[in-house]
C-alpha cells in the first residue's frame, strides 16, 4: 500500500498524464481551425509540470531522497534537474514545430499528444527506482517515438524508417528485459538497491550476473545510439519528418542518460569493473566511426545522426570514469548537447518551406548573405557541437576528457580529442558553405516572430554558458 501524501511527489507526472488526456480529448471534439488551441495547452501542461517540480523540490538545495510507491519510484535531486531540462528541451521542440508541421498539414493533436506521452515516459524513467518501473518508462517512451516517425502516412520514407525502428527497437528492448530477468535470477530482486546489495554480496565470477549485465549494457547502448547498435539512428533521422527528427535528436537523451545512472549505479555500481571496458570499447567506436563517417555525409540530417553517436561518445566518457566527478561531467554534456541538437534542428527547420526540406548541405551556401543573423546562430551551434572555445560545447567535452584523465584513462582522453579534432571538418564545413559560397537562391529568409526569438535564445546560449559555464556545472554537481 501507499500513503496519499506520496501523490504530492508525484505531482508532475500525475499533471502531464492529465493534461495530455484533456489535449486528447480537445483535438477530438474542437475544429481543425482550433489546433493552435492544442499547441498553446501543450506548452501549458510543461509550464505547469516545470512548477509542479520546483515547488517539490528546488534545485541548487541538497534534498535526500525519497523512495515512492513500494519502492517503485524515487524522487531525488537528480531527477529533478533532468526533469526541468526535459521540460524545457520539450519546450523548443513544440515552439521549432509548430510552422513546419502546418505547411505539411502535419498539425495535429497526434504529434503534441504523443510527444507528452514519450514525455511521460522520460519523467518515469529518470525517477524509476525498480527494473520494472525502467523498463514501463521506457517502453511508454519507445512506442510513442515508433508512431511520431510514422506520422507523415504518405511519405514511404518514413513509413520504412518507422519499421526499421520498430523491429530493430522490440530487439533492444528484448535484449534489456532478458538482461533484467537474469539480474533478477541472481539476486532475487527488481528493486535496485535491493540489487546492489545483491551485487557486492556475489562472488566475482558468477556467470548469471556477467551475462545479465552484457545483455543490458547493449540495450543501453541500443537506447543512446551507440556502435555497434547504431544502425537505426541515420536512418530514422533521414527518414522522419524534421520536427520528429528534432524530437527524437534531443530529450529522450536526458532520459537515456537516466536510464543508465539508475541501471549502472544504482543498480549494477558493484559491477563497475564489468561493465566501464564494456562501455571503453563503445566509447571508442562511437567516436571514430561517428566522427569519420559524418565527413562524408551531405544531407545534414544524416550528418547531424552521425554526430550524434560521436557525442554518445564523449558521455560514455563521463560514465566510465564511475565517479561523481564522471556523473556529473556526463549530465552536464548530455543538457548541452540536448540544447544544442534542438538548436540545430531549429535551423534545418527554419530553413524549410512548404514542399521543401533543407536536408542538402548545399542549401545552406550563402546563408550569411540571405539572413546574417541566422547564420550566426547556426555559426554558434555548430561551434559548440565542435567543441570550440568559448562556446558552452568545449567545456562539456573538457569535463569529460578531464573526468576520464582522473580515472587513469589517459589514453582514452587523447584519443576522444583526437577524434573531436577529426570531427571539427563536417561542422566548418556548414560555416564554410554559409560564409564563403554563393546562395542557391536569392529568396530572402523569413522567420516567424516565436521561431526566430527562441531559435535566437537557444544560440546565444551556447556562447553564454560557455562564457558562464558555472552556474550549470554546480546545478549538475548539486544533483549528485
Amino acid at each position: 500500500m501507499f500513503e496519499l501524501s506520496e501523490l504530492n511527489a508525484l505531482l508532475p507526472e500525475i499533471l502531464v498524464l492529465t493534461l495530455t488526456c484533456v489535449i486528447l480529448l480537445v483535438d477530438l471534439y474542437g475544429s481543425e481551425q482550433r489546433r493552435g488551441l492544442i499547441h498553446l495547452l501543450s506548452i501549458a501542461t510543461l509550464v505547469f509540470a516545470a512548477i509542479a517540480t520546483l515547488r517539490i523540490h528546488e534545485p541548487g538545495q541538497t534534498v535526500e531522497s525519497e523512495i515512492l510507491l513500494n519502492g517503485t519510484l524515487v524522487r531525488d535531486q537528480m531527477g529533478d534537474v533532468l526533469k526541468l531540462f526535459v521540460y524545457l528541451v520539450m519546450g523548443l521542440v513544440f515552439v521549432y514545430s509548430k510552422g513546419y508541421l502546418r505547411d505539411r498539414n502535419l498539425f495535429k493533436g497526434e504529434f503534441f499528444v504523443l510527444c507528452l506521452f514519450g514525455m511521460l515516459g522520460m519523467m518515469v524513467m529518470i525517477s524509476a527506482a525498480n527494473m520494472l518501473t525502467l523498463y514501463l518508462g521506457l517502453e511508454l517512451l519507445a512506442l510513442s517515438t515508433y508512431a511520431l516517425v510514422a506520422l507523415d502516412r504518405d511519405n514511404r520514407l518514413a513509413s520504412e524508417s518507422a519499421m526499421k525502428y520498430f523491429v530493430l527497437g522490440a530487439l533492444a528492448s528484448g535484449m534489456l528485459l532478458y538482461g533484467m530477468s537474469m539480474i533478477y535470477g541472481a539476486t532475487g530482486s527488481l528493486d535496485l538497491s535491493e540489487i546492489a546489495e545483491g551485487v557486492r554480496g556475489a562472488s566475482g565470477d558468477n556467470l548469471v550476473l556477467a551475462f545479465g549485465l552484457t545483455f543490458i549494457v547493449v540495450g543501453l547502448a541500443f537506447k543512446f545510439g551507440a556502435v555497434p547498435f547504431h544502425m537505426w539512428v541515420p536512418d530514422v533521422y533521414h527518414g522522419s519528418p524534421t520536427a520528429v527528427t528534432l524530437f527524437i535528436g534531443s530529450a529522450p537523451k536526458l532520459a537515456a542518460f537516466a536510464l543508465a545512472i539508475r541501471l549502472l549505479d544504482d543498480g549494477l555500481g558493484g559491477l563497475h569493473g564489468f561493465w566501464q571496458s564494456m562501455l571503453i570499447l563503445l566509447a571508442v567506436a562511437s567516436l571514430a566511426i561517428g566522427n569519420i563517417v559524418a565527413i562524408a555525409q551531405t544531407n545534414i540530417k544524416r550528418m547531424l545522426a552521425y554526430s550524434t553517436i560521436s557525442h554518445v561518445g564523449f558521455i560514455f566518457l563521463g560514465l566510465l570514469a564511475g565517479t561523481q566527478e564522471g556523473y556529473e561531467a556526463a549530465m552536464f554534456y548530455a543538457i548541452v548537447y540536448a540544447m544544442m541538437a534542438a538548436g540545430a534542428f531549429g535551423v534545418v527547420i527554419l530553413l524549410s518551406r512548404a514542399g521543401f526540406e533543407a536536408e542538402d548541405l548545399d542549401d545552406y551556401r550563402g546563408l550569411n548573405q540571405r539572413s546574417p543573423w541566422f547564420a550566426f546562430v547556426m555559426l554558434m551551434l555548430m561551434a559548440s557541437l565542435a567543441g570550440f572555445p568559448p562556446f558552452v560545447g568545449f567545456f562539456a567535452k573538457l569535463q569529460v576528457v578531464k573526468a576520464a584523465v582522473n580515472a587513469d584513462l589517459v589514453w582514452l582522453a587523447v584519443l576522444s580529442v583526437v577524434f573531436a579534432v577529426i570531427g571539427a571538418f563536417y561542422y566548418l564545413r556548414v560555416i564554410k558553405l554559409m560564409y564563403m559560397d554563393e546562395p542557391t537562391t536569392d529568396e530572402p529568409l523569413r522567420a516567424p516572430v516565436d521561431l526566430g526569438t527562441v531559435l535566437s535564445a537557444n544560440g546565444l546560449a551556447q556562447l553564454i554558458l560557455g562564457m558562464f559555464p558555472g552556474p550549470l556545472i554546480a546545478i549538475c554537481a548539486a544533483a549528485f
